[in-house]
């Protein structure tokens, strides 16, 4: 006997999606973790049959996720994707153009590989072209952000929800969408999406003094070691710092943070933990006692970089970059957020988003920021591309693609048989096989297949289609997609792109039956509006990746996202309607 003998199965199924939701949007529990509640809740209340709780980790769309994520790590490690990047940006061309080329490379590349790769691989030349321009950073980083989201929607592989809505697609009418389905909407809004964020966009934010801006040196924490025994009041440090644009933030010996000694007597490796706007070379010329060089080597260089999700060094001590590169790289200061820790560097954990100053040659910094997904902000190295490696990854990769447009191979097999080649063949490393892959992407994908599963079977999806149905019914059908993208916009705003395709995509085809409209035309407009978080930095992780380098407040992404979605959604039901009316 379960809860359904009591209570109906809709009303069951929509308080635990309710309750599903709650918890997506109050983020105080992790999205794979609150999919697996629901799933268990689905399970104890009769929703989900034993037999069904698991085969979500078994779907076609999460075998394909997986590989794919697998591929096109192997992709942005080849440093293919940052040549093309630069070989389509002419160093001359005004800005607008030069910022309307680098974002047509970056949707370009999201849409054949992960949508923070492509961001990883063309911030650095969006920095490079603000300085270029004698502009604020920030008029680069979030445009080019919105692009690399844009670009997701234009392929079968763009984001996981596209395959998500695919299988959906699949499961309720026979067959999935094929590789370039959604490319003909997508394209069309992605080329305007841009030449809006190049024109106009980046125009719409505004310039705040000293706030990401390419010229300016920004706050950073670091560290001075003492290379001498010296006597000075703390008041005569905090004198002769404050003539370096520099704020003592604490006192370390032997790794310890100490009040300052009663004696005034500092020691031989003593630390001073700074919050400054100077460089570390800017702070020695200064300062009158000696300290350890910023660079120990003529040939070494300082990159400041930020750590992109999805990073193999996160939660790692800083420690690790200097061990990861074998002595070649350390970590000479960290982002402003640290200051208000004040502990020693060596005791603080690496997390997503944060700034990391890294010394060292600048090929190591290049090759290494590649591996270990960090963002340079500061540098514009070129990735080495090995091209034995390169043409063999590439090649398997536009295999992949052939076989599914024209052998008609289901891309779970097609990209998992390029996946198995590639590790194979050692073209990515053993240890990136399995990092590349996001695991609660994966695991918030199979818990809720079966969760959307039971709010489908439950009878609930039906009452909510008809519901919606009768408010849009008598709507022309470019109102109704209109209304469609719109929705699912919102609801991607406050969830996961990959639980809102879950949720809307069985909703879209029950709806389409409904209003007499064609499902394929309801489903890509679903696919459209799940790839459109422009509203928030919280809504995309790329647009909280350029928030802290880009210099931006919570109300900048509104100002000029407000508009992209407009765009988006109304050039996506006109063309949809064109195409299915």
């Amino acid at each position: 006997m379960t809860l359904t003998d009591y209570i109906s199965a809709p009303i069951l199924s929509s308080a635990i999606l309710v309750m599903a939701l709650a918890l997506f949007v109050s983020e105080k529990v992790r999205h794979d973790l609150v999919a697996l509640i629901a799933l268990m809740a689905c399970l104890l209340t009769g929703l989900v049959s034993p037999d069904d709780a698991l085969r979500g980790f078994a779907d076609p769309a999460v075998i394909a996720v997986a590989s794919v994520l697998v591929v096109g790590r192997a992709l942005e490690m080849t440093g293919v994707a940052s040549k093309l990047a630069r070989v389509l940006i002419p160093p001359k061309a005004p800005f607008s153009l030069q910022l309307i080329l680098l974002m047509g490379g970056g949707a370009l590349l999201s849409a054949f590989m992960n949508n923070i790769a492509a961001l990883v691989i063309t911030m650095p030349l969006a920095a490079e072209i603000a300085r270029q321009n004698k502009r604020p950073v920030g008029s680069t980083l979030m445009p080019l952000s919105f692009a690399t989201i844009l670009g997701g929607m234009t392929t079968l592989i763009g984001t996981p929800a596209n395959m998500i809505l695919s299988s959906v697609r699949e499961d309720r009418l026979g067959q999935g969408f094929g590789f370039f389905t959604m490319a003909p909407v997508g394209i069309i809004v992605t080329v305007i999406g841009v030449v809006y964020l190049g024109l106009i966009g980046w125009r719409l934010l505004p310039v705040r003094k000293g706030a990401g801006r390419a010229a300016d040196t920004p706050w950073r924490v670091l560290e001075l070691q003492l290379t001498e025994n010296l006597t000075r009041t703390r008041k005569e440090i905090v004198a002769e710092l404050r003539g370096t644009t520099s704020r003592l933030l604490a006192f370390i010996r032997r790794e310890k943070v100490l009040e300052w000694p009663a004696d005034n007597k500092l020691k031989r490796l003593d630390k001073l933990l700074l919050l400054s706007r100077s460089g570390r070379s800017v702070i020695e010329d200064k300062i009158s006692f000696k300290v350890a060089p910023a660079l120990s080597d003529p040939d070494h260089v300082t990159a400041r970089m930020v750590v992109a999700h999805g990073s193999p060094l996160i939660g790692e001590w800083h420690d690790t970059i200097r061990q990861r590169s074998d002595g070649d790289l350390r970590v000479t200061a960290v982002g402003p957020k640290a200051a208000v820790m004040r502990k020693p560097l060596s005791q603080l954990t690496i997390q997503t988003g944060d700034q990391l100053y890294i010394t060292g040659r600048s090929e190591a910094i290049a090759a290494f920021g590649a591996r270990e997904r960090l963002l340079e902000i500061d540098r514009n190295d070129p990735v080495p591309v090995n091209l034995r490696t390169a043409a063999w990854t590439v090649g398997i990769f536009v295999t992949a693609i052939l076989a599914i447009v024209f052998a008609d191979v289901p891309p779970s097999i097609s990209f998992l048989a390029a996946a198995i080649i590639i590790a194979g063949a050692r073209l990515i490393p053993a240890r990136e096989t399995y990092k590349s892959i996001d695991w609660s992407i994966i695991v918030l994908l199979a818990a809720m297949i079966p969760v959307g599963g039971s709010f489908q079977a439950s009878g609930a999806a039906h009452i909510v289609a008809e519901t919606i149905g009768g408010v849009l019914t008598g709507l022309p059908l470019v109102g109704c997609l209109a209304a469609m993208c719109a929705l699912t916009l919102l609801l991607s705003i406050l969830l996961n792109n990959v639980a809102t395709a879950v949720i809307m995509g069985p909703l879209a085809i029950q709806l389409a039956g409904i209003l007499g409209v064609s499902p394929d035309a309801m489903l890509l407009a679903v696919l459209v509006g799940t790839s459109s978080d422009f509203l928030t930095p919280i809504g995309h992780q790329n647009n909280l990746l350029v928030m802290g380098p880009g210099g931006y407040q919570f109300t900048d992404y509104i100002r000029m996202g407000f508009i992209l979605s407009l765009i988006v959604v109304s050039t996506s039901a006109f063309v949809l309607s064109a195409l299915y009316g």
